[in-house]
């Protein structure tokens, strides 16, 4: 009689789990003669509701990764060529206000020449004296930082993913090699065969979470380095509107090399 009850008990999850609780077809996890019976298929289907939900994961912190790191090369090369605008146009024209409508709407330096030139005018409204220094470097530095807040976006959840992804991976791999035995232990067989393939097949989780980790944290070290560079360019370009709003438009940068000085023709030779 309770060689019946534990054998119903033992047999009541395996059941269950064959009944239901699983995001896969059940098609897929059919166990067909000649197929391989390992992969990640199959291990998927082992590793039930918790393995699946695991890869889930994964794969959603994988797709992101790869959504935010290509958005956020576009906005970069946006900003850099940006950049090569202002060298080649800006500083050529007679005032700011001209050359940041040679500029491109929406360009990153023209904000903030517009915000330098805005704050320049109120600069005479404030009913408390500030020093006109003070008060427009720190208008170009929150325009600064406002960009580049907005260039950092997404770079917490790439740092996120490379530190969490092969956890997550781990944790289903623990899942997956817990089920394993514990179906090898119900069954009966402990043989070398019967254990290695599901222990095997439970690790392509661990190998899933290093494929994701591993793309994120190099994405993110490479997308902070170029954000780090672009800041660098904004803090100079920020120094230079400055300067020239502060001296009424008499200081600029060098922007061009100055021209060489024509070397003296060589006086004819007496005969």
């Amino acid at each position: 009689m309770f060689n019946l009850i534990a054998n119903a008990a033992a047999a009541a999850p395996a059941a269950a789990h064959d009944a239901g609780f699983s995001l896969m077809p059940a098609s897929m996890c059919v166990k067909e003669e000649g197929t391989n019976p390992y992969g990640l298929v199959p291990a998927l289907c082992e590793g039930g509701i918790v393995s699946q939900v695991t890869f889930l994961v994964l794969l959603i912190m994988f797709v992101g990764t790869l959504y935010i790191l290509f958005t956020k090369l576009f906005e970069q090369n946006k900003v850099i060529n940006q950049g090569k605008a202002v060298d080649a146009n800006f500083w050529r024209a007679p005032t700011l206000a001209d050359g940041a409508a040679k500029l491109e709407k929406n360009s990153a330096y023209r904000q903030v020449v517009e915000d330098g030139l805005r704050a320049n005018e109120e600069h005479t409204k404030l009913t408390d004296p500030v020093e006109a220094h003070d008060w427009m470097h720190g208008t170009l530095e929150r325009s600064q930082n406002h960009i580049n807040s907005k260039l950092n976006g997404g770079l917490a959840f790439l740092a996120t993913v490379g530190s969490t992804a092969p956890f997550v991976g781990l944790f289903g791999t623990v899942i997956g090699i817990l089920r394993a035995l514990v179906k090898i232990g119900a069954s009966g067989q402990a043989s070398i065969d019967t254990v290695a393939g599901p222990v095997g097949e439970a690790l392509i989780m661990t190998a899933i979470g290093l494929i994701v980790a591993v793309p994120a944290v190099l994405a993110f070290n490479w997308l902070q380095s170029r954000n780090k560079a672009i800041a660098r360019r904004l803090s100079t370009f920020s120094n230079d509107v400055l300067g020239s709003i502060m001296s009424g438009g008499q200081v600029k940068p060098a922007t061009l090399a100055p021209a060489k000085a024509a070397a003296p023709a060589a006086a004819p030779k007496k005969a």
